[in-house]
Formats: C-alpha cells, sequence, structure tokens
C-alpha cells in the first residue's frame, strides 16, 4: 500500500458497497420526495417511490438532472433543507448562463473536509507536509475543498490563492512547501517562474492538480519540470468540490468517494447507462448529502469507470482522466476533437512546450479552419533548422492522429498567454 487508508470503507467488498449504497439512495429519495418540489413531481410522474430500490442498478430508473434544471430553479430552488439550516453558498461559473449555486450545511461542510482528507491521504499527504494551495479561494470550491482537508488530516496549509506567481514560488521556496494543490497549467506556470527566478523547490514531492482536463504527456512533462509525482483529483461545485475522487500513487485511475456519490457511465445521446470500461458522460448520485442532495446529475465529463481492487489495495471505483467535456468538444468539417488529444499530440513532439492555442476560424467556402499555435522550447528556438521542421512534423503528426488537417504556428517562447486559473485553450472565432 502505497498511501495509508484514511477510512475502512475504501476496503469494503462490493457486495458490502452495494448494500450501503442502497441503504443511502432509499434515504436520499424520501429526503427529496419530500422536500423538493421538482423532484417530487420528477419521481412522481416516473411512478417510483423509495421503497422500489432494491440495489444500485436500480438508479437506471430514476430521472436525471442537469445543469439547466438548477439554473431554472436559481437560486435555492432545489435545496432539500430551509435556509437557516445553510451553513455556507458556492458557486460556479456562469459565463453560458446563471450561476449554478450550491449549499451546504454544517454537516455537509464535515463530510466535504473529511472527504477531502481521505483524498489527500490517499496522494500520499501526511502531517508534516506543508501544502501550498494555489487553488482560489472564494466562490470556486478549489481551494477551500482542500483547505480544509488539509487542516482535517493534520497538515499546514498555506492558502496562497491563485495569481501573484511571482510571490508564490518565493512562498513555496521560503517556506518549504512539499506538495502544491493547482490546476495543471498554473502548475507549469509556476515551473516556468521558479526557472526563470532561480528559486530552489527540491522540496516539492508531490503535485495534486484537477479542475481541468489534462493529458500524460501533461503529467509527464510537470513531473519533469517541479521533479515531483503528479496526481489527478476530481470534483465539481454541483455535485461537493473537490475530491468526489482522487488517483492514488499506482495511477491506475482516480477512487470515486462512491460510498457518498454513486457514479454511472451513459451515453451522452441516448441516456442509457454503459457498461464499465465504455467511454460515457459520468452520471452522479449524491446519497449523503443534505442542502444540494442531486439525482443522477450528469456531469458532462467524459470517462469510463473501472471495478476491481486497485493495486494500492483500495477496492472503491475508479474513474478514468476524462477525455474532455461534452460541451468541450470541437467540431471541425464534421470531425469530433477534444482540445486533450490535441495536447497529446503536441507534446510528444520533441522541442515544444506545453503552452498551447487552438484557434477556430470559418475560411473561404466557408469551411471551419483549425490552427494549432504552441511555443518552442528555448533550445528549439535557437536551432533554426529544427525549427522550421517541427511545424511541419506536428501538422502531420495532427493529422494522423486526428485525421484532420490543420495549421500549425510555432511561435518564440513565453508568447502565448499564461493562466492562473484554468487554462483557456480555445479561441473559436465562428461564434463571434
Amino acid at each position: 500500500m502505497d498511501s495509508p487508508v484514511w477510512d475502512p470503507v475504501e476496503l469494503v467488498s462490493r457486495d458490502a458497497m452495494a448494500a450501503l449504497q442502497t441503504e443511502r439512495l432509499r434515504g436520499c429519495l424520501e429526503r427529496v420526495a419530500g422536500r423538493v418540489p421538482f423532484y417530487r413531481e420528477k419521481l412522481g410522474a416516473a411512478g417510483i417511490a423509495p421503497s422500489d430500490i432494491r440495489s444500485p442498478e436500480d438508479l437506471a430508473r430514476l430521472p436525471f438532472t442537469v445543469k439547466q434544471d438548477l439554473r431554472d430553479n436559481y437560486p435555492f430552488g432545489l435545496f432539500a433543507v430551509p435556509m437557516d439550516d445553510v451553513a455556507r453558498l458556492h458557486a460556479s461559473s456562469g459565463t453560458t448562463g446563471k450561476m449554478t449555486v450550491v449549499g451546504y450545511t454544517a454537516n455537509d461542510i464535515a463530510v466535504w473536509a473529511g472527504l477531502a482528507a481521505r483524498a489527500l491521504s490517499m496522494a500520499g499527504v501526511n502531517r508534516g507536509d506543508i501544502i501550498h494551495n494555489a487553488y482560489g479561494y472564494g466562490l470556486f470550491t478549489g481551494g477551500l475543498g482542500l483547505h480544509y482537508g488539509a487542516e482535517r488530516m493534520g497538515a499546514a496549509v498555506v492558502p496562497v490563492s491563485a495569481g501573484n506567481t511571482r510571490r508564490q514560488v518565493e512562498l513555496a521556496q521560503d517556506f518549504g512547501a512539499t506538495v502544491l494543490c493547482s490546476t495543471p497549467s498554473y502548475s507549469l506556470l509556476i515551473a516556468e517562474q521558479a526557472a526563470e527566478s532561480g528559486a530552489n523547490l527540491n522540496q516539492l514531492r508531490l503535485g495534486i492538480f484537477g479542475a481541468e482536463p489534462w493529458s500524460e504527456e501533461m503529467r509527464a512533462e510537470i513531473e519533469t519540470r517541479l521533479g515531483i509525482i503528479a496526481l489527478d483529483i476530481y470534483g465539481l461545485s454541483e455535485v461537493m468540490g473537490p475530491a468526489v475522487a482522487m488517483e492514488c500513487p499506482a495511477k491506475a485511475g482516480m477512487h470515486l468517494a462512491e460510498d457518498h456519490f454513486i457514479p454511472e457511465v451513459v451515453d451522452p445521446q441516448s441516456g442509457e447507462p454503459l457498461p464499465d470500461g465504455e467511454t460515457g458522460d459520468l452520471t452522479l448520485t449524491c446519497v449523503t448529502k443534505e442542502a444540494l442532495p442531486l439525482l443522477r446529475y450528469r456531469t458532462g465529463d467524459l470517462t469510463r469507470l473501472r471495478r476491481g481492487r486497485c493495486p494500492c489495495g483500495r477496492a472503491t471505483a475508479r474513474m478514468d482522466k476524462p477525455l474532455g467535456r461534452t460541451d468541450d468538444m470541437l467540431i471541425i468539417r464534421g470531425v469530433n476533437v477534444f482540445p486533450s488529444q490535441i495536447e497529446t499530440a503536441l507534446l510528444r513532439a520533441e522541442g515544444l512546450a506545453p503552452h498551447y492555442e487552438l484557434r477556430l476560424e470559418r475560411g473561404a467556402a466557408r469551411m471551419d479552419e483549425l490552427t494549432v499555435r504552441v511555443e518552442a522550447s528555448d533550445a528549439l528556438h535557437r536551432n533554426p533548422g529544427a525549427l522550421s521542421a517541427a511545424g511541419p512534423g506536428l501538422a502531420a503528426a495532427l493529422q494522423s492522429s486526428l485525421g484532420l488537417a490543420c495549421r500549425v504556428e510555432i511561435v518564440a517562447p513565453r508568447q502565448l498567454p499564461r493562466s492562473e486559473g484554468k487554462a483557456a485553450r480555445v479561441v473559436d472565432s465562428r461564434r463571434m
């Protein structure tokens, strides 16, 4: 076992987990049917009562919840407790509509802290660690979620939030940070700033990265630049926040906290449940949340599930790194493309930096055109011959992997914008 088990439930058999999930699902249905008009109507229309639930497989009989349902019931229409019992409110981005508001009772926050502590422990964090927490604090759940988990397990946490990267590097060095928590793209900005300033971050040994899709090639880049083990964490504000799932050092998928969030993968078009091993829309049912219990919430994250005991010894279901989101998928001349696929190809190419931008335009004859802009490394930029060959080489690799011709523009080092939060990779002028 590479990391200690925080909660014995991580080791229980599939039958024991199914029994616990069934019991908690029935209780959840009783709460929402009695307290949330939206679900009372949905369950009534489907003709389902809590007593009808015999196993987790009965989830397929329940109605879905989607993000639009939260917006339609903005701000508190899906809450299952009175506002007097709500201890905290968070909200997610409203860039494509109303913000989605989530509420927590005091017990919800306590459960969340315990799950975040479970996730950190699974990653290998211990009481002696100093955690540099560069996730954003505020309405975004990332910073506070891991903050309370670190405090619950007794580790020291530095709540630096995002931004002011030069100062971040200075603090990480001076405080002797051993664990870095941030988005994967921001960790590369920290690595770049540390290299430029000559800072010594050798005490860093572990990174916990999430909030945006990132490839195995990006993991290798981060591990090389920072000299750490880079692990993936998963969460979303509508369900709870970070620590819905966490990768252990075996790197064999992220362990879902399925005693609190029952996972399914469904076909993105039909909504039919898919067997383990097939890629689809991750769907989660929150069976223990008091303020905002959600039934079959369609996350929009594309992944697949695995069962069976992990090399680390845990028996909980695991999810693969999300390929991307259903709404992140780009359709270019009839070809479905995810930014993570392009990231994989460019990070396999020698001499390119892990900073890129995808530009989509409507070209001649109203045909879609994709331009991949990527930075050269310092070494490549100093080698004109290799630099001139890098663009055609990457274009050929992208056409081979995507089945799509695109333009490649290799720019000088440090020319593309950097993000201190979630990276904005796509500029789609077709929608402008």
